[in-house]
This record gives C-alpha cells, structure tokens and sequence, in this order.
C-alpha cells in the first residue's frame, strides 16, 4: 500500500477526494503541519522527513527543490492542488522520471474572486463595511465596473473564465499573453496587444499569469507608471508577478486608484507595505478555497496520483511533465 502525503491545507474539506485515494489502497501520511497557514514555508530539513518513504504528495506550495528531490527516493509522484507549480523544481522532478501534475479545477472559484475583489475596490465595499461598524454613515463616491475597459495579463483558464464574467458587464477586453487563443478572442471580443499597451488602456487590470523567471516582478515601478491615475489593479495570482513596494508607493501617492490582493511575496504577510490605506483591499490567498473548487481539484490531483502509482499515464492535460514519457 503506497505512503500518500497530504500538505495541501484543507484538502479534506470534502471526503471525495479522500475517498478516491483509500479506494485504491493508499496509506495516508499524516503530519502536524499547520494547516490554516498552507505549506510554502516548509524548512527543506523538515520536507525530507515528511517524504520519507512516501510514493507520491498533494501539494499547495511545498518547495521541492532539486536539493529535497535528492533526499526523496521512493517519490514516484508530485501532485499539486491547483494549477501553479513554481514552488517545485520541474527539471529536477523530471531527471528523476517523477511526473509532476497540477489539477486545474479552481478556475471559476478563483474567477469569481478576481471579480468580487474588483467590485470590492471600485466600489469601496470594505472600506464601507468598516464605516459601517463603527456607527459612521457617510457616503463613498466610488466607480462602477460596468462598461471598464478590463486588462487580463494572462488569458488561460483563469483569465478566460475572468473574461467570460466581463463580457456580462460590457467591459471592452484587452489582453496580453505569450500563447494566443484566436478563436477564444473572436467569441469574446478579446483584442490581444502588447503589455505596455494594455497597462496604458485599460481601466482594471487583472493578473492570471504564472509565476516564472521570465514573469517575476512583471508589475513594477515602470509598468505602474503606464497605468491610469484611476485604473485599478487586481493580483489573484502569484504575489511574486508585483512589486509590492512599488504598488504600495503608486497608491499611497494617488498615482493608481485601487487595488485588491489576494497573494504577496512573502506569505502569510508578515511586513504590511499596505497598511493604512484606505484604497487596496487585501485577502490571505483564499480565491481557489471555495466548497466546488476544493473538491474538484482534490478530485483531480487525487486521480492524476492514483494513476501514476498503478502504473498508468495521467491525462495529458494534467502532467507538467510530458517528456519524462517521451524518452
């Protein structure tokens, strides 16, 4: 029976997942990790010990580095519960034939998010909230979403499904991405255009990009002074794409709007940038945990796992991976 390791926070919110794993024989490895605080934080010395003997893990964000990887010889599978995998090392996985697999079912939660923090910024619902607890009733002047000129940084399934939701708000689309879906485009009115030009344009921007070395701190201090003193800027992706102290300076100074965060560099957020202003609203990294998307990806990453361990090829529209098959 296969040692299966869990460190994905709140994976067993709904049994299903679970289930699919017991019904194929895996041992489930527990631990004493906290998991309200997820797991990108793990010490390397303490993520060697929790793979001990282990054949396969469902993570978030454990860092598997090359280093980890080396200490882990009965690792046969790396399943994450989600769709961002920067936080393991993919070419060291695959020098050692451990096929890597993401599990791409919290796409409409965390669009659904992406549009509740647009709202919340453009129409000053937390900062209302607070005024309202305290007994204070004045009037926020905000701005409506309706007919914004949206910017998606990122037109994969995230920032597709974001698209879909503008299109019932008559916001004009712009966005900007290394691979291009022409037929998506066409159906929803989407105008590709450079990065410089969608900063330029649009009234809201929403990042849906993967974290890269090619994409890290995409949003800094240049790109920021492209934007509109009163567009908005909304990351449900990977804090590490903005430059929070440049963000945190362009709105303290007025020369953005808005902004509403739901990822940071460095989490939990230990050092505020943000704190005392009124115009950014900032979440703990929560747009995917909704009741569907935890148990769609736990579905997901669960059966991507159980295959490997039979023996059988995942679905390729899972596996990070392919060319450990390919040699």
């Amino acid at each position: 029976m296969p040692n299966v390791l869990i460190t994905a926070r709140y994976f067993a919110v709904d049994p299903e997942p679970l289930e699919v794993l017991r019904a194929h024989g895996c041992t489930l490895v527990h631990t004493d990790l906290d998991w309200t605080l997820g797991d990108g934080n793990v010490p390397a010395a303490r993520t060697v010990e929790l793979l001990r003997d282990v054949a396969g893990a469902i993570i978030a964000s454990l860092p598997l580095t090359e280093s980890v990887l080396a200490q882990a010889p009965a690792l046969k599978v790396i399943a994450i519960r989600g769709v961002g995998y920067d936080s393991v090392d993919v070419d060291a996985a695959t020098a050692r034939g451990i096929p890597v697999l993401i599990a791409p079912g919290f796409t409409e939660s965390v669009a659904d998010y992406t549009f509740g923090l647009m709202l919340a910024v453009a129409r000053q619902v937390a900062q209302a909230d607070r005024l309202a607890r305290a007994g204070r009733w004045e009037v926020l002047v905000s701005t409506n979403v309706y007919r914004k000129t949206l910017g998606i940084i990122g037109l994969g399934r995230i920032g597709k499904a974001v698209a879909r939701r503008a299109r019932g708000f008559d916001m004009p689309i712009l966005a900007t991405d290394v691979v291009r879906d022409d037929a998506f485009a066409r159906q929803y009115e989407v105008i590709y255009v450079p990065l410089d030009v969608l900063l330029r344009r649009a009234d809201i921007v929403s990042i849906n990009a993967p974290l890269s070395q090619g994409t890290r701190q995409l949003i800094d201090a240049q790109a920021l002074s492209l934007m509109k003193p009163t567009a908005l800027l909304i990351n449900t992706a990977r804090g590490g794409l903005v430059d929070e102290a440049a963000l945190a300076t362009a709105l303290r100074e007025g020369r953005i709007a808005g902004a509403g965060l739901d990822v940071f560099h460095d989490e939990p957020l230990r050092h505020n940038p943000f704190q005392g202003l009124d115009n950014v609203v900032l979440s703990p990294h929560l747009a995917a945990y909704s009741h569907e998307g935890l148990r769609a990806t736990g579905v997901i990453a669960a059966q991507g796992l159980v295959a490997i361990l039979e023996g059988r090829q995942p679905d390729p529209a899972v596996l990070v991976n392919p060319a450990i098959y390919q040699c």
